[in-house]
């Protein structure tokens, strides 16, 4: 039994790029392919492999949709490959900021599109796609390894200024705490808090700990210290700050707060004022990359509504501010400035074909198991009799072990320990399984 807890799903690669809707939809002039919903997490990351155009960015309707889509992607070609992209959970104008979580990966992928190692893949909903964004934001992070000399004093003003929190004990992602020779810090796309134990100036250990009794758990090669603020005081941007007092006398206390070079609560709401240019996401995907919309119309309609929305605040906080409502700078930009400064290819994903000829991925859903196995292990049976590759995916460890056992017991055993490639039980936390017919797979 495999239970890979980095791409548990990686040897259906093969199996998924040779899918002969793939093959045809690359011929194309216009790519244009219809997946089945349950298939397109697995199909998308088969066009991934199939093409030689990186990075790959899909666009979804909804932020669900996209953080479904990555993780599912991610079992198949690795985590590290495939990045989503989060839009912000605050609405435009709100003095209050997004979460260190959504900023952190949002950093993360900027940084690695720009970088000698882009994700393959990145997924992103369709607020995230039309929001614009600081470019200058994708700065390096912080490496750290054991081994390597730092200066703790340095490391954490460098932290600090990189919107990190100094607290006496590190509880939460943002923080940093210095407790004689150890550094703890929270690194904001982590899922645990790292300590650094120093020996001089010299990194001694790097371990993870655990936030309730804050106990050092495993020892870790190398830690990423992304920024926790997606949008900070620089020199420049404190000088257009000290601009806007002069010319928007009616924002001026925010833009003392800039030019002071605070950072403050909804700081990042008064990135259209501070921010020269229009830059969306898409502007970033050269010209050997691609972008894919899942049912583009959705995405547009998506896109229209967080438009609206937005309109209808600007209004009002014009209105509250005295100001004209042109004025009030805008945050989103319209569906159709997404490919305007970009040579990447575009392919649309539909849900059902939209002419004879677009090519069709065929695929059924297959529900979580819940209640009785029987009907499940019949299914199982009459797969494998037409001559399918089964792979059970499950949930951790403990699950894939009494699955294993319990489909032993129903008279299915899978003998091999290589699952993912001639089927069996593998560790894989997957939204939802699909069957594939024209490629003879089922998840």
């Amino acid at each position: 039994m495999s239970t890979s807890s980095t791409a548990p799903l990686r040897d259906l690669l093969d199996r998924l790029s040779d899918h002969p809707s793939i093959d045809a939809a690359l011929g194309r002039r216009e790519p244009v392919i219809a997946i089945g919903e349950a298939g397109r997490a697995l199909v998308l990351a088969g066009l991934v492999a199939a093409s030689d155009r990186r990075p790959v960015l899909v666009g979804t309707a909804t932020q669900s949709e996209a953080e479904r889509l990555a993780t599912d992607a991610g079992a198949v070609l690795g985590p590290d490959r495939v990045l989503h992209f989060p839009a912000w959970e605050t609405l435009p104008f709100e003095r209050v900021s997004p979460g260190v979580e959504t900023m952190g990966q949002r950093l993360r992928v900027l940084h690695r599109l720009g970088s000698d190692r882009p994700p393959a893949l990145v997924v992103a909903s369709a607020r995230a796609l039309v929001q614009r964004i600081d470019a200058e934001a994708a700065i390096d992070p912080i490496r750290v390894r054991p081994g390597d000399h730092i200066d703790p004093v340095e490391l954490v003003t460098r932290l600090v200024e990189l919107g990190y929190r100094r607290e006496g004990q590190v509880e939460h992602r943002g923080e940093v705490a210095v407790r004689g020779s150890i550094v703890d810090v929270y690194p904001s796309t982590a899922d645990a808090p790292v300590r650094i134990d120093l020996w001089g100036d010299e990194v001694d250990r790097l371990t993870e700990f655990a936030v309730a009794d804050q106990r050092s758990t495993v020892a870790v090669e190398e830690v990423f210290l992304y920024p926790c603020r997606e949008f900070r005081p620089t020199e420049q941007r404190r000088a257009q700050a000290r601009e806007l007092l002069r010319t928007e006398p009616w924002g001026r206390e925010q833009w003392d707060r800039f030019a002071d070079g605070m950072l403050f609560d909804g700081m990042e709401s008064w990135l259209p004022w501070l921010v020269d240019g229009e830059c969306l996401l898409t502007d970033l995907i050269g010209s050997d990359g691609l972008i894919a919309f899942v049912e583009p119309r959705r995405v547009r309609d998506r896109a229209a509504e967080i438009i609206a929305e937005e309109a209808d605040l600007a209004s009002s906080l014009a209105r509250t501010w005295d100001v004209a409502a042109d004025d009030v700078h805008r945050l989103h930009l319209s569906f159709d400035r997404l490919l305007e400064r970009t040579d990447a290819v575009a392919w649309s994903v539909l849900g059902t074909p939209d002419r004879p000829s677009t090519p069709v991925v065929a695929a059924s859903g297959w529900e979580p198991v819940v209640g009785d196995l029987g009907p499940t292990v019949e299914r199982i049976r009459s797969l494998l009799d037409d001559g399918y590759t089964v792979v059970v995916a499950a949930d951790g460890d403990a699950s894939a072990q009494r699955l294993a056992t319990l489909l032993t017991d129903h008279g299915v055993s899978f003998t091999t320990s290589d699952a993912a490639q001639t089927g069996g039980v593998v560790v894989a936390p997957l939204d939802r399984g699909v069957v594939l017919p024209d490629v003879k797979l089922a998840v």
